[in-house]
């Protein structure tokens, strides 16, 4: 069986933003994309818009040295919605991060609208990033 349209395109943005194509990621965001991250840490909040969110991405590369990356162990979706299922992990400082998390999309149109990620354990990432 094939995968709901939606989670082919979640998926293909996660191939991109692995392979670091954030020009392809971009063009799977809506222009006004809100993208919600969680804890109280230096990349939590809210962020607007597709260059303020690829601006996030690049700032957690860059945090990282490189090292930030999400293995996904599954996609689901439907007409408006898609989620993933993911470990993230990162190093930095001689530290690393490695939680469990759940990514809930909106879209529409075949664009990535509003983007929510819920960490298994929020604090790790705020400790991990500062």
């Amino acid at each position: 069986m094939a995968d709901h349209p939606n989670a082919e395109l979640f998926r293909r943005g996660y191939t991109a933003f692995q392979t670091g194509d954030l020009d392809a990621v971009r063009e799977l965001f809506a222009a006004d994309i809100k993208w919600h991250t969680p804890g109280s840490g230096k990349f939590s909040g809210t962020r607007s818009g597709v260059d303020d969110t690829i601006a996030l991405f690049l700032q957690q590369f860059e945090d990282s040295g490189g090292t930030f990356k999400v293995e996904v162990h599954d996609i689901l979706a439907n007409d408006e919605h898609a989620v993933a299922l993911g470990t993230v992990s990162a190093e930095k400082d001689g530290r690393s991060l490695r939680d469990n998390y759940t990514h809930v999309v909106h879209i529409s149109g075949g664009k990535v609208t509003e983007s929510w990620i819920f960490d298994e354990d929020p604090q790790a990432g705020d400790d991990f990033w500062g």
